[in-house]
């Protein structure tokens, strides 16, 4: 799959003006765009990035050269179509790869339907969502500032806080076209140094925040690194104080795309676990129940998240 789209890409069509390029990025069907979307889109960092209309928007850098990124899915054929404009559109090949790993595309939907369906706490919500993915993120960097904001909080209120760190850390971009992504995210750099109090985060959390941001800046945590180390990377992120299981296991499955990551303690996935069968109250108990789901336990973590916002209708977990 992944030399089919490195394929499609280099095959790009590019308009007369060579500040635009589009690529079309191949999937395996069924593919739950939507439910995507909702994923992402409820957990965006207000001003950097955008859901609207189906479309996925925001801005980006690329070795030096600033553009915009909108991703929707073909009308007709089983690919996502994406618009590059700005100087980044001459880099547009070299953005099929961290595009295709956002949205999961090298996924096998069937493949995991037929692990995950097996089991009967699953099999309706597979049975609902065949096509669901885990969704990934542009930036590893932004995802765990977002995971770690989002400890304890609401993700609503996560995106609320996010949403000030932008804004009191980050970069407007002047004359930008869409006011929904104008806003550049903090480099590590700049946001291990940033005045973030008042924001509504407790002040340990912010010392987390600027305590991982200021290893990635130094180097000693080459989180976005292409070829990192990624065991050594979830070893180094666990022993920095602030950072338990729980966050370490949800950048697992979205950033560093461990398809069998586990979000451990994870309140509303617990919850999940034991509504469904009341025998597996205890952790432990739930425990033992994931060890059926390897080597796709983040998908079932997805399923049973996607369960819950549809049973409440309430962006849960994550």
């Amino acid at each position: 799959m992944q030399s089919t789209i490195a394929q499609t890409a280099s095959k790009m069509h590019s308009t007369i003006d060579t500040s635009t390029a589009t690529l079309e990025l191949p999937f395996k069907r069924p593919f739950d765009w939507m439910r995507m979307l909702t994923f992402i889109g409820g957990r965006a960092s207000a001003g950097v990035e955008s859901v609207e209309g189906g479309v996925y928007r925001r801005a980006i850098e690329w070795q030096g050269d600033d553009g915009t990124v909108d991703v929707r899915p073909h009308e007709s054929r089983h690919r996502l179509v994406v618009h590059v404009d700005g100087a980044a559109a001459r880099h547009a090949g070299a953005l099929a790869a961290p595009l295709a790993r956002m949205f999961d595309l090298h996924a096998d939907p069937r493949e995991i339907a037929r692990c995950l369906g097996a089991d009967p706490m699953l099999a309706p919500l597979v049975a609902s969502a065949p096509g669901l993915r885990v969704p990934g993120a542009w930036s590893g960097f932004e995802l765990v500032v977002r995971t770690i904001v989002g400890q304890q909080v609401s993700v609503k209120g996560a995106s609320t806080i996010m949403s000030r760190i932008v804004q009191r850390a980050g970069r407007r971009i002047d004359g930008h076209p869409h006011e929904g992504t104008a806003w550049r995210f903090p480099t590590p750099a700049e946001l291990a140094v940033a005045d973030l109090q008042k924001i509504g985060m407790p002040t340990k959390r912010i010392e987390t925040v600027q305590r991982f941001a200021h290893a990635v800046a130094t180097g000693a945590l080459p989180l976005d690194e292409h070829g990192a180390d990624l065991e050594c990377l979830k070893r180094d992120m666990l022993s920095m104080p602030g950072i338990g299981p729980w966050t370490v296991g949800y950048v697992a499955m979205r950033a560093l795309r461990d398809p069998d990551a586990w979000p451990d303690a994870d309140l509303v996935l617990m919850q999940a676990i034991a509504r469904r069968d009341p025998s597996l109250a205890r952790p432990v108990l739930q425990r033992a129940r994931t060890e059926r789901w390897r080597p796709w336990r983040a998908y079932a973590a997805m399923h049973l998240w996607n369960g819950v916002a549809m049973e409440t209708g309430l962006a849960r977990g994550g």
